[in-house]
Protein backbone atom coordinates (compact mmCIF):
# COMPACT_ATOMS: atom_id res chain seq x y z
CA UNK A 1 0.00 0.00 0.00
CA UNK A 2 1.38 3.51 -1.12
CA UNK A 3 2.70 5.93 1.74
CA UNK A 4 0.18 8.68 1.85
CA UNK A 5 1.83 12.06 1.42
CA UNK A 6 1.81 14.51 4.36
CA UNK A 7 0.41 17.66 4.34
CA UNK A 8 1.38 20.80 6.02
CA UNK A 9 -1.07 23.77 6.91
CA UNK A 10 -0.17 27.35 9.34
CA UNK A 11 -2.62 28.22 11.36
CA UNK A 12 -4.20 30.77 9.61
CA UNK A 13 -5.12 28.50 6.24
CA UNK A 14 -6.51 25.98 9.24
CA UNK A 15 -8.44 29.17 10.48
CA UNK A 16 -10.57 29.75 7.20
CA UNK A 17 -10.82 26.06 6.19
CA UNK A 18 -11.91 25.61 9.84
CA UNK A 19 -12.63 28.43 11.72
CA UNK A 20 -13.97 26.30 14.99
CA UNK A 21 -10.68 24.11 14.78
CA UNK A 22 -8.82 23.09 18.45
CA UNK A 23 -5.30 22.11 18.44
CA UNK A 24 -4.70 20.01 21.12
CA UNK A 25 -1.27 18.70 22.89
CA UNK A 26 -1.01 14.79 23.89
CA UNK A 27 -1.63 15.79 27.54
CA UNK A 28 -4.69 17.59 26.73
CA UNK A 29 -3.82 21.33 26.55
CA UNK A 30 -4.96 24.02 23.83
CA UNK A 31 -2.36 24.64 22.05
CA UNK A 32 -4.29 27.05 19.41
CA UNK A 33 -7.87 27.68 18.92
CA UNK A 34 -10.12 28.59 15.70
CA UNK A 35 -11.08 32.28 15.35
CA UNK A 36 -14.37 31.39 15.84
CA UNK A 37 -14.45 29.18 18.22
CA UNK A 38 -12.01 31.35 20.49
CA UNK A 39 -15.55 34.26 20.00
CA UNK A 40 -17.69 31.16 21.59
CA UNK A 41 -15.27 29.99 24.40
CA UNK A 42 -14.03 33.81 25.63
CA UNK A 43 -11.21 34.79 27.49
CA UNK A 44 -10.95 31.07 29.41
CA UNK A 45 -9.95 30.21 26.14
CA UNK A 46 -5.54 30.90 26.18
CA UNK A 47 -3.06 28.01 25.07
CA UNK A 48 -2.17 25.71 27.93
CA UNK A 49 -5.47 25.32 29.62
CA UNK A 50 -6.91 21.80 29.58
CA UNK A 51 -9.35 21.37 26.49
CA UNK A 52 -11.43 19.27 29.31
CA UNK A 53 -11.71 22.53 31.26
CA UNK A 54 -13.16 24.29 28.73
CA UNK A 55 -15.65 21.46 27.41
CA UNK A 56 -17.65 18.54 28.84
CA UNK A 57 -17.71 16.02 27.12
CA UNK A 58 -22.02 14.74 27.62
CA UNK A 59 -22.12 10.89 26.13
CA UNK A 60 -20.45 8.49 27.55
CA UNK A 61 -18.60 7.33 24.60
CA UNK A 62 -16.98 10.01 24.19
CA UNK A 63 -13.53 10.72 25.64
CA UNK A 64 -13.53 12.07 29.36
CA UNK A 65 -9.83 11.87 29.49
CA UNK A 66 -6.97 13.44 26.79
CA UNK A 67 -5.92 9.26 25.94
CA UNK A 68 -9.21 8.70 25.47
CA UNK A 69 -9.48 11.74 23.21
CA UNK A 70 -7.24 10.78 21.39
CA UNK A 71 -8.29 7.30 20.50
CA UNK A 72 -12.41 8.72 20.01
CA UNK A 73 -11.46 9.64 16.26
CA UNK A 74 -14.60 6.90 14.89
CA UNK A 75 -16.97 8.69 17.81
CA UNK A 76 -19.58 11.27 17.35
CA UNK A 77 -17.94 13.64 19.82
CA UNK A 78 -20.64 15.90 21.48
CA UNK A 79 -19.43 18.45 24.07
CA UNK A 80 -21.06 21.86 26.50
CA UNK A 81 -19.30 24.76 27.68
CA UNK A 82 -18.64 24.19 30.59
CA UNK A 83 -19.19 28.18 31.15
CA UNK A 84 -22.28 28.29 29.42
CA UNK A 85 -23.97 24.47 28.95
CA UNK A 86 -27.13 25.64 26.56
CA UNK A 87 -24.10 26.05 23.78
CA UNK A 88 -24.00 22.05 22.57
CA UNK A 89 -21.23 21.54 19.87
CA UNK A 90 -20.92 18.43 17.66
CA UNK A 91 -17.24 17.19 16.72
CA UNK A 92 -14.83 15.30 15.58
CA UNK A 93 -11.44 14.91 16.79
CA UNK A 94 -8.19 13.06 14.25
CA UNK A 95 -4.65 12.23 16.16
CA UNK A 96 -1.79 14.24 14.34
CA UNK A 97 0.85 11.70 14.93
CA UNK A 98 3.72 10.59 17.82
CA UNK A 99 4.55 13.64 19.96
CA UNK A 100 1.72 16.23 17.83
CA UNK A 101 -1.66 15.60 19.76
CA UNK A 102 -4.52 16.02 17.72
CA UNK A 103 -7.07 18.12 16.02
CA UNK A 104 -10.81 18.33 17.06
CA UNK A 105 -13.42 20.51 14.37
CA UNK A 106 -16.31 21.56 15.80
CA UNK A 107 -19.39 22.77 14.91
CA UNK A 108 -23.45 23.85 15.77
CA UNK A 109 -25.43 21.95 14.24
CA UNK A 110 -29.07 22.51 13.95
CA UNK A 111 -28.48 25.04 16.98
CA UNK A 112 -26.59 27.24 14.70
CA UNK A 113 -29.29 29.80 14.63
CA UNK A 114 -29.59 30.14 18.49
CA UNK A 115 -25.45 30.37 18.25
CA UNK A 116 -25.28 33.00 15.92
CA UNK A 117 -27.88 35.38 18.01
CA UNK A 118 -26.27 34.36 21.24
CA UNK A 119 -22.54 34.73 19.99
CA UNK A 120 -23.34 37.71 17.73
CA UNK A 121 -21.57 35.86 14.73
CA UNK A 122 -22.10 36.37 11.07
CA UNK A 123 -20.74 34.58 7.71
CA UNK A 124 -17.96 35.99 8.43
CA UNK A 125 -17.23 33.36 11.07
CA UNK A 126 -17.69 30.28 8.96
CA UNK A 127 -16.50 28.46 6.23
CA UNK A 128 -17.43 29.34 2.76
CA UNK A 129 -17.95 25.61 2.38
CA UNK A 130 -19.58 25.24 5.71
CA UNK A 131 -23.29 23.98 5.28
CA UNK A 132 -24.31 26.22 8.48
CA UNK A 133 -24.15 29.74 6.08
CA UNK A 134 -26.85 27.84 3.86
CA UNK A 135 -29.09 26.54 7.12
CA UNK A 136 -28.64 30.48 8.02
CA UNK A 137 -29.61 31.95 4.85
CA UNK A 138 -32.62 29.68 5.14
CA UNK A 139 -33.43 30.36 8.37
CA UNK A 140 -33.81 34.15 7.75
CA UNK A 141 -35.78 33.62 4.87
CA UNK A 142 -38.22 31.19 6.39
CA UNK A 143 -38.54 34.01 9.46
CA UNK A 144 -38.81 36.42 6.62
CA UNK A 145 -41.85 34.28 4.58
CA UNK A 146 -43.47 33.29 7.87
CA UNK A 147 -43.35 36.78 9.30
CA UNK A 148 -44.92 37.79 6.17
CA UNK A 149 -47.33 35.03 6.20
CA UNK A 150 -48.48 36.37 9.92
CA UNK A 151 -48.58 40.05 8.87
CA UNK A 152 -50.86 38.77 6.01
CA UNK A 153 -52.93 36.35 8.70
CA UNK A 154 -53.04 40.01 10.47
CA UNK A 155 -54.72 41.68 7.98
CA UNK A 156 -57.49 39.01 6.80
CA UNK A 157 -58.38 38.86 10.32
CA UNK A 158 -58.68 42.69 10.81
CA UNK A 159 -60.22 43.40 7.33
CA UNK A 160 -63.31 40.60 7.88
CA UNK A 161 -63.42 41.86 11.30
CA UNK A 162 -64.32 45.12 10.01
CA UNK A 163 -66.73 43.42 7.49
CA UNK A 164 -68.65 41.85 9.88
CA UNK A 165 -69.09 45.00 12.14
CA UNK A 166 -70.09 46.77 9.02
CA UNK A 167 -72.75 43.75 7.87
CA UNK A 168 -74.06 44.46 11.20
CA UNK A 169 -73.78 47.94 11.84
CA UNK A 170 -76.12 51.13 10.78
CA UNK A 171 -73.91 52.99 8.78
CA UNK A 172 -76.07 56.18 9.62
CA UNK A 173 -76.01 55.56 13.49
CA UNK A 174 -73.10 53.01 14.43
CA UNK A 175 -75.54 50.96 16.51
CA UNK A 176 -76.62 47.59 15.54
CA UNK A 177 -78.94 46.94 12.56
CA UNK A 178 -81.82 44.45 12.29
CA UNK A 179 -79.55 41.67 11.37
CA UNK A 180 -77.37 42.36 13.99
CA UNK A 181 -80.71 42.58 16.50
CA UNK A 182 -81.61 39.21 15.03
CA UNK A 183 -78.74 37.42 15.66
CA UNK A 184 -78.88 38.49 19.34
CA UNK A 185 -82.50 37.42 19.21
CA UNK A 186 -82.11 33.96 18.31
CA UNK A 187 -78.85 33.69 20.80
CA UNK A 188 -81.63 34.27 23.59
CA UNK A 189 -83.84 32.59 22.06
CA UNK A 190 -81.05 29.31 22.51
CA UNK A 191 -80.24 30.15 26.28
CA UNK A 192 -81.76 27.91 28.61
CA UNK A 193 -80.78 30.42 31.08
CA UNK A 194 -83.45 31.88 30.36
CA UNK A 195 -86.38 29.93 30.82
CA UNK A 196 -88.12 30.26 34.60
CA UNK A 197 -89.09 26.77 34.93
CA UNK A 198 -85.55 26.45 36.23
CA UNK A 199 -86.40 27.98 39.28
CA UNK A 200 -89.27 25.07 40.01
CA UNK A 201 -86.33 22.49 39.35
CA UNK A 202 -83.79 23.51 41.29
CA UNK A 203 -81.69 25.17 38.61
CA UNK A 204 -79.98 28.32 38.53
CA UNK A 205 -82.50 31.62 38.22
CA UNK A 206 -82.26 33.01 34.99
CA UNK A 207 -80.78 36.47 34.14
CA UNK A 208 -83.62 37.57 32.43
CA UNK A 209 -83.78 40.16 30.04
CA UNK A 210 -86.10 43.71 28.93
CA UNK A 211 -86.56 44.31 25.02
CA UNK A 212 -87.60 47.77 24.75
CA UNK A 213 -89.28 49.40 21.32
CA UNK A 214 -88.68 52.71 20.72
CA UNK A 215 -90.10 55.31 17.98
CA UNK A 216 -89.57 58.78 17.80
CA UNK A 217 -92.53 61.82 18.31
CA UNK A 218 -92.25 64.25 15.90
CA UNK A 219 -89.86 63.19 13.79
CA UNK A 220 -91.68 63.76 10.16
CA UNK A 221 -91.83 67.59 11.19
CA UNK A 222 -88.28 67.63 11.55
CA UNK A 223 -87.69 65.93 8.21
CA UNK A 224 -90.56 68.22 6.76
CA UNK A 225 -89.33 71.59 8.40
CA UNK A 226 -86.11 71.32 7.76
CA UNK A 227 -84.86 68.50 5.62
CA UNK A 228 -83.57 64.88 5.25
CA UNK A 229 -79.69 66.15 6.73
CA UNK A 230 -81.43 67.17 9.64
CA UNK A 231 -83.34 64.15 9.99
CA UNK A 232 -79.74 61.95 9.70
CA UNK A 233 -78.61 64.44 12.70
CA UNK A 234 -81.45 64.07 14.86
CA UNK A 235 -80.88 59.93 14.51
CA UNK A 236 -77.21 60.54 15.06
CA UNK A 237 -77.97 62.57 18.20
CA UNK A 238 -80.70 59.74 19.29
CA UNK A 239 -78.19 56.74 18.67
CA UNK A 240 -75.22 58.82 20.66
CA UNK A 241 -78.09 59.32 22.99
CA UNK A 242 -78.96 55.83 23.93
CA UNK A 243 -75.41 54.90 23.88
CA UNK A 244 -75.23 57.00 26.86
CA UNK A 245 -78.19 55.61 29.09
CA UNK A 246 -77.14 51.83 27.83
CA UNK A 247 -74.67 49.54 28.66
CA UNK A 248 -71.83 48.23 26.39
CA UNK A 249 -73.28 44.71 27.08
CA UNK A 250 -76.65 46.49 26.08
CA UNK A 251 -77.79 45.82 22.47
CA UNK A 252 -79.17 48.79 20.72
CA UNK A 253 -80.44 48.58 17.24
CA UNK A 254 -81.91 50.85 14.63
CA UNK A 255 -84.04 49.07 12.53
CA UNK A 256 -84.55 51.75 9.41
CA UNK A 257 -86.44 55.31 9.98
CA UNK A 258 -86.99 56.20 13.42
CA UNK A 259 -87.60 53.16 14.70
CA UNK A 260 -85.09 51.12 17.56
CA UNK A 261 -84.95 48.53 19.34
CA UNK A 262 -82.96 47.78 22.86
CA UNK A 263 -82.46 44.45 24.67
CA UNK A 264 -81.23 44.86 28.25
CA UNK A 265 -79.80 42.08 29.77
CA UNK A 266 -80.27 41.51 33.49
CA UNK A 267 -83.29 44.10 33.68
CA UNK A 268 -86.37 42.38 34.86
CA UNK A 269 -87.04 44.83 37.55
CA UNK A 270 -90.20 46.76 36.13
CA UNK A 271 -89.51 49.95 38.24
CA UNK A 272 -85.72 50.05 37.05
CA UNK A 273 -86.66 49.50 33.42
CA UNK A 274 -89.56 52.34 33.55
CA UNK A 275 -86.92 54.61 35.30
CA UNK A 276 -84.85 54.24 32.70
CA UNK A 277 -87.07 54.23 29.12
CA UNK A 278 -88.75 57.74 31.00
CA UNK A 279 -84.75 59.00 31.37
CA UNK A 280 -84.55 57.94 27.69
CA UNK A 281 -87.61 60.14 26.71
CA UNK A 282 -86.63 62.92 28.71
CA UNK A 283 -82.62 63.20 27.46
CA UNK A 284 -85.08 62.51 23.41
CA UNK A 285 -87.09 66.05 24.45
CA UNK A 286 -83.84 68.11 24.78
CA UNK A 287 -83.74 70.38 21.70
CA UNK A 288 -81.43 69.66 19.52
CA UNK A 289 -79.65 72.31 17.40
CA UNK A 290 -78.75 71.85 13.56
CA UNK A 291 -77.17 74.64 11.66
CA UNK A 292 -78.82 77.62 14.32
CA UNK A 293 -82.26 75.74 14.28
CA UNK A 294 -83.47 73.39 17.43
CA UNK A 295 -85.04 70.37 16.74
CA UNK A 296 -87.76 68.97 18.88
CA UNK A 297 -88.75 65.71 19.25
CA UNK A 298 -89.86 62.94 21.57
CA UNK A 299 -90.04 58.88 21.75
CA UNK A 300 -92.47 56.74 22.88
CA UNK A 301 -91.27 52.91 24.13
CA UNK A 302 -93.32 49.48 24.65
CA UNK A 303 -91.60 47.11 26.75
CA UNK A 304 -91.63 43.37 27.33
CA UNK A 305 -89.64 41.67 30.68
CA UNK A 306 -88.60 37.95 29.57
CA UNK A 307 -89.92 37.70 33.03
CA UNK A 308 -93.53 37.73 31.98
CA UNK A 309 -93.30 34.57 30.00
CA UNK A 310 -93.62 31.34 30.96
CA UNK A 311 -90.83 30.96 27.69
CA UNK A 312 -89.06 34.24 26.93
CA UNK A 313 -89.50 33.97 23.41
CA UNK A 314 -88.06 36.94 21.72
CA UNK A 315 -90.23 37.15 18.45
CA UNK A 316 -93.20 37.24 20.64
CA UNK A 317 -91.61 39.50 23.22
CA UNK A 318 -90.70 42.32 20.10
CA UNK A 319 -94.05 42.38 19.10
CA UNK A 320 -95.64 42.77 22.91
CA UNK A 321 -93.24 45.22 23.25
CA UNK A 322 -94.58 46.75 19.43
CA UNK A 323 -97.78 46.65 20.52
CA UNK A 324 -97.03 48.01 23.86
CA UNK A 325 -95.27 51.25 22.12
CA UNK A 326 -98.57 52.08 19.97
CA UNK A 327 -100.67 51.91 22.83
CA UNK A 328 -98.53 54.38 24.45
CA UNK A 329 -98.42 56.44 21.40
CA UNK A 330 -102.72 55.95 21.50
CA UNK A 331 -102.46 58.01 25.31
CA UNK A 332 -100.45 60.62 23.84
CA UNK A 333 -96.97 60.12 22.49
CA UNK A 334 -93.51 60.84 24.75
CA UNK A 335 -94.61 58.10 27.13
CA UNK A 336 -93.42 54.20 28.18
CA UNK A 337 -95.86 51.27 29.07
CA UNK A 338 -95.20 47.70 29.79
CA UNK A 339 -97.12 45.32 27.95
CA UNK A 340 -97.71 43.20 31.17
CA UNK A 341 -100.02 46.26 32.38
CA UNK A 342 -102.24 46.00 28.85
CA UNK A 343 -102.67 42.33 29.52
CA UNK A 344 -103.82 42.83 33.30
CA UNK A 345 -106.11 45.78 31.86
CA UNK A 346 -107.46 42.69 29.94
CA UNK A 347 -108.35 40.72 32.54
CA UNK A 348 -109.58 43.20 34.96
CA UNK A 349 -110.99 45.42 32.53
CA UNK A 350 -109.52 48.52 34.45
CA UNK A 351 -107.36 51.93 33.15
CA UNK A 352 -103.63 51.36 31.49
CA UNK A 353 -101.72 53.46 33.74
CA UNK A 354 -97.84 54.81 32.10
CA UNK A 355 -95.91 53.07 34.73
CA UNK A 356 -95.34 49.89 36.76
Amino acid sequence: MPEMPRVSIDLSAMARLMPMYALVSPDGRLRSLGPTLAKVCGPRAMPGIPFLELFRCLRSACAKSPGQLAKAQDDRLVFALRDNPDTVLRGQVVPLGAGQGMLLNLSFGISAAEAVAQYALDCEDFAITDLTVELLYLTEANAAVMGELAALNDRLLKSRDRAERRALTDSLTGLSNRRALELSCRRLSQDDAFDPDRRRTGGEAKKGFAVLQLDLDHFKAVNDTYGHAAGDHVLRHVGMALRAETRQSDVVARLGGDEFVLILSGFTDSVAVMKLARRIISRLETPIEYQGQLCRISGSIGIALSTDYAIADTDRMLADADAALYHSKHEGRGGAMLHRLIREDAQTGGPVEDGA
